[in-house]
């Protein structure tokens, strides 16, 4: 029956703190702070300056990733992949690995 239940102790604010001091030391826990990043203020849109440097630079580089164009020419990881697709489509770069999150590609070799 219902009756037996075990009666459920309450303990005030105070209680509980003195019940977590009692057991080993007293120290409380220091949080770490979290690293902060810097905030990457990549370009969404090509301007002719970074369209050349694109189409210089990519063609020479020996991988091809997302990621390595984004950081190389500072822009968004979007537009990045959209570029590789373009340049793979006009034969400048060729497809190695299209993992569904990571892609590598090659220089093209005629």
């Amino acid at each position: 029956d219902q009756t037996s239940m075990a009666v459920v102790q309450v303990k005030s604010k105070e209680a509980k703190a003195r019940a977590a001091m009692a057991g080993g030391k007293g120290k409380k826990k220091k949080w770490s702070k979290g690293k902060s990043r810097e905030k990457l203020n990549n370009a969404v849109l090509f301007d002719k300056k970074t369209y050349d440097k694109l189409m210089s630079d990519v063609p020479k580089m020996k991988t091809v990733t997302v990621s390595t164009v984004s950081e190389r020419l500072k822009i968004g990881g979007s537009l990045a992949r959209k570029a590789i697709l373009k340049m793979e489509a006009d034969g400048i770069v060729r497809r190695v690995l299209h993992h569904n999150r990571q892609w590598i590609f090659t220089r093209a070799t005629h």
